[in-house]
């Protein structure tokens, strides 16, 4: 399953992924706006959760990037 995963994926342009990225960003907008139980949750959380999340996520390419 892994393998047949990983060839299609390899088979992706960088803006295949780039769109799916916004994509999923999107998607997750949407989910926040359509459920009221979602989006009280994610306005609750303290803004310093979203920043740290954001870098641990950003620590990896970052590293590939400049290293």
């Amino acid at each position: 399953m892994m393998k047949k995963l990983n060839k299609k994926v390899k088979k992706m342009k960088y803006w295949d992924i780039g769109l799916l990225k916004w994509g999923m960003i999107a998607f997750t907008l949407f989910l926040i706006t359509v459920w009221p139980g979602l989006h009280d949750l994610v306005m609750q959380a303290h803004w310093v959760w979203y920043l740290g999340v954001a870098v641990l996520l950003f620590i990896k390419p970052a590293k590939t990037f400049w290293f």
